[in-house]
């Protein structure tokens, strides 16, 4: 299998954690991929007309596009029932958490793009703190959570963790932690898993 990803791409680092914790990381060969807005990638168009980071590439040619199905594709592979609940409640708790980190992620990158790539006379300030916004509530959501925080490890932890790894990344002084002590007990606590510091972006 090969995946395309960036180092600095919290969507490929969760792909990446998944597969070191399902034992499945020696399977993937990655393919460092540049997608830059309002910049053409045409070959990579062809993999992903929407130009998003990662894509799982199977061996017979196949493609399984987004993080969030790309990590359901590797637990399945793996067994199924490790990072996601195979049934029930759990399962439905599991995947609700995941897409509303998926959409905070979503919308944090998007506050990248219009604050730092978008040209700074075009920007538009109202958006981006919705957008801001929508993250920050997530993780107020989250900080009230105890089971999640608490509770062994599944894909919407590792999502939780890309997020504030995220932050922390391209929103060093927005005081998260401050604001979610909870939450930065719990990252502190996902730090010391090897699959967690090894998929760490680089420095800003």
């Amino acid at each position: 299998m090969k995946l395309t990803f960036s180092p600095a791409s919290p969507f490929a680092r969760k792909v990446r954690i998944a597969a070191i914790e399902l034992g499945l990381i020696d399977k993937i060969e990655f393919v460092p991929t540049t997608v830059v807005p309002g910049q053409p990638n045409d070959e990579y168009s062809k993999i992903h007309p929407l130009k998003k980071l990662p894509v799982l590439i199977l061996d017979n040619g196949d493609v399984i596009l987004d993080s969030c199905v790309i990590v359901e594709y590797l637990d399945e592979l793996a067994g199924g029932g490790k990072l996601i609940p195979a049934s029930g409640a759990a399962r439905w708790k599991v995947k609700s958490d995941h897409s509303l980190l998926q959409g905070m992620l979503d919308s944090m990158l998007l506050c990248r793009y219009e604050n730092m790539v978008r040209p700074e006379g075009s920007r538009w300030k109202a958006w981006s703190d919705d957008h801001w916004n929508r993250a920050w509530r997530g993780m107020a959501r989250f900080e009230q959570q105890a089971d999640m925080l608490s509770r062994p490890l599944d894909i919407s932890q590792i999502a939780l963790t890309c997020v504030l790894g995220y932050a922390d990344f391209r929103f060093a002084d927005c005081g998260w932690r401050k604001s979610y002590p909870r939450l930065d007990t719990f990252h502190q606590k996902m730090l010391e898993r090897p699959s967690v510091k090894i998929s760490m972006p680089p420095a800003a």
